[in-house]
């Protein structure tokens, strides 16, 4: 089974620099039954980093196998949210920067 830490790394790997021009942005990934996680987004790079950032733009709270489902892509942010399976605090527009910076 992948970790929550692989899909992390991974999810650098996919790393679309162009689309974060300019951005200055901190991701926290809350995962309830795992460990957490944040990324730095800053004008066209991206760091991984394990725990809680200080003050993240916006914190993403879920279960492991949402977050698995929803960077794998059987499931749409939108519709674990949707579906309680997926809370946003902070700027929740944010969010929806993901898929740009991340494409599957």
């Amino acid at each position: 089974m992948t970790s929550v830490a692989d899909i992390i790394e991974t999810m650098k790997s996919r790393f679309d620099p162009s689309a974060a021009s300019g951005l200055d942005i901190v991701f926290q990934f809350t995962i309830k039954d795992a460990d957490n996680h944040y990324l730095v987004v800053k004008d066209g790079t991206c760091e991984v980093h394990h725990g809680d950032a200080e003050e993240p733009n916006v914190t993403l709270v879920m279960d492991s196998k949402t977050f698995k489902g929803i960077t794998s892509g059987e499931i749409g942010g939108m519709q674990a949210f949707m579906f309680g399976k997926l809370r946003a605090e902070g700027d929740v527009k944010l969010a929806m920067k993901l898929s740009e910076l991340f494409p599957l």
